[in-house]
């Protein structure tokens, strides 16, 4: 067995990950019926990567609206007739090991769904965009509960974790960044009222849910006036007091922006909400190799890692990172003998 930080377990709330690795929630717009259901593409997909040793498997964005989607062949838990496939899946990527997390989310005014879509104020995301219609109180409400309802199909199907999208400029990063949040009521101005939604969406969620919640952020909009670490530092320690376990630290596009990648780019953000608002973190974005990883982890700069392309390209990454640290992991048992 190894002696890597990488490979050894985290805990919390009765749930064990046998290795830091989470497979981060990817888009893969296959559900081509249009009705949100797993298709035979999500299983080979995930289950594969669980194969390859995945700690924790999170399924991609997962609308709770059917005009929350970001596309018309996105997965959906917006209704009762998505649990039995999302059982499917959780139920065959188990006995590999791994665990199994979902994202619940919202699209909020990036919604490239035919009919209304819906935003903190009537404002695109950039020229080649539709106008959102601003979202009425009722709105507002409707959505906590889907919010509320997704959870409880996600339980429901089996799911270990639960994640809350609040990144890349869907409907709670709209709430959240000053950007694209214009609104005059309780919902809009200070930084408590533009939380106010995402307050109100951990509530429902916990309300129906005592496993592990994680939330997903974008620490930084990239742009003058937008928002920054320090901001999601005082966020993350309100999600803390709420019950949030983990923060899974991305960045940007809640607004057109230039945004300087280079290999963990995003680490920073992650390290500074994990000291400032002393909450467990998860760090993503451009990690690709085992001993980057490792240095992540071992220097205290996140909890998690969170690894999305990588994955694509190398669906038993967990393999590669253990030969790139010099260690051996276990793999599964109809591998032995490759393994």
């Amino acid at each position: 067995m190894s002696n890597r930080k990488l490979f050894s377990p985290w805990s919390l709330k009765g749930v064990t990950l046998k290795n830091r690795i989470v497979m981060s929630p990817m888009c893969m717009y296959s559900s081509h019926e249009k009705d949100g259901k797993v298709q035979p593409f999500h299983m080979t997909h995930y289950i594969s990567r669980a194969v390859g040793q995945v700690g924790l498997i999170m399924v991609e964005a997962t609308a709770v609206t059917p005009e929350g989607r970001i596309s018309d062949q996105d997965l959906g838990i917006w209704d009762d007739a998505h649990i039995e496939g999302l059982a499917a899946l959780t139920s065959q990527i188990k006995p590999y090991g791994s665990k199994t997390a979902i994202q619940l989310a919202h699209a909020g005014r990036k919604a490239e769904v035919e009919g209304t879509i819906y935003g903190p104020s009537a404002i695109p995301f950039d020229e080649q965009s539709r106008t959102p219609v601003e979202m009425t109180k009722e709105d507002i409400k409707e959505t906590v509960q889907a919010f509320k309802k997704g959870a409880e199909r996600a339980k429901a199907a089996g799911f270990d974790i639960i994640e809350i999208h609040g990144a890349h400029g869907y409907l709670i990063n709209e709430f959240l960044s000053p950007l694209s949040n214009h609104r005059e009521d309780e919902y809009g101005g200070s930084p408590e009222n533009r939380y106010r939604l995402l307050r109100e969406v951990i509530d429902a969620v916990k309300e129906v849910w005592d496993g592990p919640l994680f939330v997903r952020v974008s620490a930084s909009d990239y742009q003058t006036n937008g928002l920054d670490v320090a901001d999601y530092v005082g966020f993350g320690k309100w999600m803390k007091e709420q019950g949030v376990d983990l923060i899974d630290v991305s960045s940007g596009a809640v607004v057109p922006a230039d945004i300087n990648v280079f290999p963990g780019y995003q680490v920073s953000f992650a390290d500074t909400i994990r000291a400032q608002a002393e909450i467990q973190t998860g760090a993503v974005g451009l990690i690709t190799n085992g001993l980057q990883a490792e240095e992540i982890l071992q220097n205290g700069r996140a909890d998690l890692i969170f690894v999305a392309r990588e994955l694509l390209r190398d669906p038993y990454w967990p393999k590669t990172a253990a030969k790139q640290l010099n260690t051996t992991i276990e793999g599964p048992v109809q591998y032995d003998r490759a393994w």
